[in-house]
């Protein structure tokens, strides 16, 4: 049986030249956060208990490892999470952006689309007929009629969407 849960607040911060860094605090009063870089790369970082400003330890997650790791805690409370980000970050939005069937990927990879190197935006998800699919790696297969969750900048946003309907090479 789950205990009655409580609030947990996520402060995020930018890291000027970094990127951003998302910190909780745990039931013991530990913390840790999650610094996704802007290069992609993410660290998960374990604060120290006497300390707040100093880490005990960190560690550099690949694109699968997050990936795995996000799947594992439930990507679709991730998701909504960022919603919730992008009403504090300026400048940061989180997207559904439709796979039409005219897409040039409508029946392609995910990883096909190049969308985080060419715009820097990630697809956190998929959601397909109504079911979140968290995560998706990027041999992924996109269909008509996805929605695309992209966490990102709106001149990026505009990029995906010109990528997926096809007005860019």
């Amino acid at each position: 049986m789950k205990s009655q849960s409580h609030p947990i607040d996520i402060i995020s911060r930018a890291l000027p030249g970094i990127g951003i860094c998302q910190e909780l605090e745990l039931r013991s009063g530990r913390r840790i956060g999650i610094v996704t870089r802007r290069d992609g790369l993410r660290d998960l970082v374990i604060y120290d208990a006497e300390d707040p400003d100093a880490s005990t330890d960190h560690v550099e997650l690949s694109d699968e490892e997050a990936d795995a790791i996000a799947e594992i805690l439930g990507a679709p409370q991730l998701v909504m999470q960022l919603a919730g980000l992008q009403k504090q970050s300026a400048g940061l939005l989180v997207e559904q952006i439709e796979v039409a069937a005219a897409s040039p990927f409508a029946g392609r990879t995910l990883g096909d689309t190049q969308v985080r190197s060419r715009t820097g935006a990630s697809i956190v998800a998929v959601i397909r007929q109504g079911e979140p699919i968290a995560s998706p790696a990027p041999d992924f297969g996109l269909q008509s009629g996805d929605l695309v969750v992209v966490v990102g900048t709106k001149d990026a946003m505009d990029q995906v969407g010109a990528i997926l309907d096809g007005s860019t090479g």
